[in-house]
């Protein structure tokens, strides 16, 4: 009886070895498809920053309407949390989105991977969706939960 070989598993960097700015590696799977918005998985070691569940409201706690507009502020909202810790968008090794309707997900992709970008930039960390049936706040879409690693 033979034992099936694993995947290997590839750590590829997200950043320029002397950046020490970033240290999070992305892990690929060898043989596996390279997923396109997100990662498979992350490592990194450093200071943990969490954030709660992040919805899309203002500072007066006001609710914009629109999926693609809520999503917007939330990822500003959560750039911010981010940026009190002293960490930045590339720091980030997980987000776990909750939508209310995943086919108005689906349907803004393009959008979103532009709204996305002009927060985040280019880097992916791992990610999941899910849909809920609602969110503690009615007229809130999305709620998203973010973790970053700051190197040390």
């Amino acid at each position: 009886m033979t034992t099936p070989k694993s995947p290997q598993l590839a750590v590829l960097p997200t950043a320029d070895e002397n950046d020490r700015g970033s240290v999070a590696q992305i892990l690929q799977p060898s043989g596996w498809p390279v997923p396109k918005g997100y990662a498979n998985g992350m490592a990194a070691e450093g200071r943990i920053v969490v954030t709660g569940g992040v919805i899309g409201w203002d500072a007066d706690e006001r609710l914009a309407d629109g999926f693609v507009v809520q999503v917007h502020q939330t990822l500003s909202n959560i750039a911010a949390i981010l940026n009190e810790a002293g960490a930045r968008p590339e720091h980030l090794v997980r987000l776990t989105w909750y939508v209310v309707d995943m086919d108005e997900y689906l349907a803004n992709l393009k959008e979103l991977g532009r709204v996305y970008r002009a927060i985040f930039g280019a880097h992916y960390p791992a990610m999941a969706l899910v849909q809920v049936v609602r969110l503690v706040e009615k007229a809130a879409r999305v709620e998203i939960e973010a973790t970053a690693v700051i190197p040390r």
